[in-house]
């Protein structure tokens, strides 16, 4: 396994304190020249999918399990495992004074045609859509709402765009 990235949050002082710990999985999907995404009109960001890793389950079950609510995927078949990426940010429980989030990223195809969504609620509320684009539309969009901060922005758009960028210099053959 891989550690591809350290991200601690601006606003943290401290990573000590009462930590609420999460584990992600979360799928790179490629077909041809465009990647499965999703697409959140609340934040006006791309991310990859995917999503916490509930106690005691196989991750790539769990991994599975999130594509196929998310995204419709069918047929999930985890190829790889690229790396993770440690994150420690605010959290919004008073009860914590922080969080670690432990996001890991799998290469994966999935059957060529997606199916219905079953998204949880808070993930409709927020307008978030299965979409595919090319790497590089989602890197350039993600880049230009951090560069204006936006006032939606999320706090996952930085581990997003990083893996992005990842994603094109390893993933993507390099045009000839």
């Amino acid at each position: 396994m891989k550690l591809l990235k350290e991200l601690i949050h601006p606003e943290l002082a401290t990573r000590e304190g009462r930590i609420f710990r999460r584990h992600a999985a979360r799928g790179i999907v490629l077909r041809e020249d465009k990647i499965l995404m999703l697409f959140t009109e609340r934040y006006n960001d791309f991310s990859l999918p995917g999503g916490g890793v509930d106690q005691d389950e196989d991750i790539h079950i769990a991994l599975k399990r999130e594509l196929e609510e998310e995204t419709g995927a069918r047929d999930v078949q985890v190829k790889a495992h690229f790396g993770f990426i440690e994150e420690y940010r605010p959290h919004w429980k008073p009860e914590y004074d922080l969080m670690h989030m432990t996001s890991h990223f799998f290469v994966c195809d999935v059957a060529p045609e997606l199916e219905g969504v079953r998204m949880e609620s808070y993930e409709i509320a927020n307008g978030m859509k299965p979409v595919w684009v090319t790497v590089d539309e989602a890197m350039n969009h993600n880049r230009r709402v951090m560069s204006s901060q936006e006032k939606t922005m999320g706090q996952s758009i930085q581990r997003e765009t990083f893996m992005l960028e990842k994603i094109s210099q390893e993933l993507i053959a390099p045009a000839i």
